[in-house]
């Protein structure tokens, strides 16, 4: 059952009639479809174990996995966690409604099965009119990480979603193309330093212009958040990251051997003939790289590319987050 139209995009046709309808089915302990700026998320009642437990069967998501959970305004933000500490509190008031999330001490109103049994939680406000609607409309909190078969490229339409879940999903609100169309930026606030445990929407450079000194990313961490794992965001076809100058030489070596090769073309390059199945000459401004990423991956998979050539951006400002997308996509086997 679907709700709205896509009007253009990150724009929306949802109507009240539409967010009511949705928090009633939040209330019944179902599973909305609604998007965000960041990706569309998969929502469930964050008070609701049985709720959020559907979730995880949905996707095919590993109960160990924590999920975010999404509340309508800042100011809520004591009701969820055990303490908020001060860098918490500037990043919330700075980047809030936002594509960024704050890890911190679990509330009592959180279960342990939105939590993948942890004592820390993660939290965001997002910034799209449909979930901050239905979030007001709601009253409470709920947990929506991207909904998508875990693993998979997160969905950025309400038609990946209906691709992927169908009949899965109880309702989804369409609300047109994701703005800024990779995830969160997740930031741990329960030690003694703020880092970033999962690079996205907001920059460490944001970050660090915030909190008045330097932001770490480190490659592992204690604490466990979406995205971890070592293959995510893939798409169906390998991924395979090679230096710039090399992803054509390796995309026609790859044609060669036999395989339809899809082929993400830096912008650098877009003066170049490929010989590939298909091509995708990259926007040269990280935010429409962003913006752009997951669809192109799903375009790729649509025409039969079987591996994916690409390169990794500079890993500055949104390219730290797009490097981070298609390193996942690869997983471990994915350099040459």
């Amino acid at each position: 059952m679907d709700a709205g139209e896509r009007n253009g995009e990150g724009s929306t046709s949802v109507t009240a009639t539409d967010i009511e309808q949705a928090a009633g089915v939040l209330r019944d302990g179902g599973l909305v479809a609604l998007p965000t700026e960041t990706v569309y998320g998969l929502a469930a009642n964050a008070e609701d174990p049985a709720a959020v437990a559907r979730i995880f069967q949905v996707k095919g998501r590993p109960p160990s996995h924590p999920l975010i959970v999404h509340i309508a305004d800042a100011q809520q933000l004591d009701d969820w966690v055990a303490e908020v500490p001060a860098a918490a509190r500037l990043l919330a008031e700075r980047f809030w409604p936002g594509p960024l999330t704050l890890v911190l001490r679990r509330g009592d109103r959180v279960p342990l099965e939105a939590t993948g049994g942890l004592e820390t939680v993660a939290v965001r406000v997002p910034d799209h009119p449909v979930a901050r609607a239905l979030l007001s409309a709601f009253g409470g909190g709920v947990t929506a990480p991207s909904a998508n078969r875990f693993g998979s490229v997160s969905p950025t339409t309400a038609d990946h979603v209906r691709a992927e879940l169908g009949n899965a999903v109880d309702l989804i609100l369409d609300g047109g193309s994701c703005l800024v169309g990779v995830e969160s930026t997740i930031v741990d606030v329960t030690g003694e330093m703020p880092s970033i445990l999962r690079p996205g929407g907001v920059t460490r450079e944001g970050l660090e212009a915030v909190l008045g000194h330097p932001v770490a990313v480190p490659s592992t961490s204690g604490v466990r958040v979406p995205g971890q794992h070592p293959s995510h965001y893939a798409p169906r076809a390998r991924v395979v990251l090679v230096e710039p100058e090399k992803v054509v030489a390796e995309a026609e070596a790859a044609g060669e051997a036999g395989h339809q090769v899809g082929v993400l073309l830096p912008s650098s390059l877009a003066d170049l003939e490929v010989k590939a199945h298909a091509v995708v000459a990259l926007p040269g401004a990280p935010d429409a790289y962003a913006h752009g990423l997951y669809g192109f991956l799903r375009e790729l998979d649509r025409q039969g590319c079987d591996l994916i050539v690409a390169s990794l951006p500079a890993e500055e400002g949104l390219g730290l987050a797009i490097a981070n997308r298609l390193r996942r996509a690869a997983g471990p086997r994915g350099s040459v």
